[in-house]
């Protein structure tokens, strides 16, 4: 537990800003789809946290399926969750799709993130 304390303090805080109503973001200058950029980056830093556990925890130097999964897993389930409590829980934020596909892209980026620079490995001498 103790790998994944900075992406569990991560969940909390995009739970948070997650639930707050919008009214409270009124003053921060805004342009068309800054929600959807706030959400993929939300998702790729948690993927990232989420993949610094795993690889702590594991002690791992090489990419692992298995780590991907249970990131890629989580984080999906996590952005379900999310979405869920702003359509049935938060019912002054409103529920996307389109804020689903966000998290998710946010995720894929972490992954690439990892495949790509977690193989350098190989390169070092």
């Amino acid at each position: 537990m103790k790998h994944y304390i900075w992406s569990l303090l991560w969940s909390v805080i995009i739970l948070v800003l997650c639930s707050l109503p919008s009214e409270t973001t009124a003053d921060v200058p805004k342009f068309p789809g800054i929600d959807k950029l706030v959400h993929t980056g939300f998702f790729f830093v948690l993927a990232v946290l989420l993949y610094y556990g795993e690889i702590r925890k594991r002690g791992t130097s090489r990419p692992s399926l298995r780590i991907s999964v249970n990131v890629v897993l989580f984080s999906v389930l996590f952005a379900l969750l999310i979405e869920y409590l702003q359509w049935q829980i938060f019912t002054y934020r409103s529920a996307e799709a389109w804020d689903l596909f966000a998290d998710v892209v946010g995720t894929g980026m972490g992954v690439f993130a990892y495949l790509l620079l977690h193989n350098t490995y190989r390169y070092e001498e």
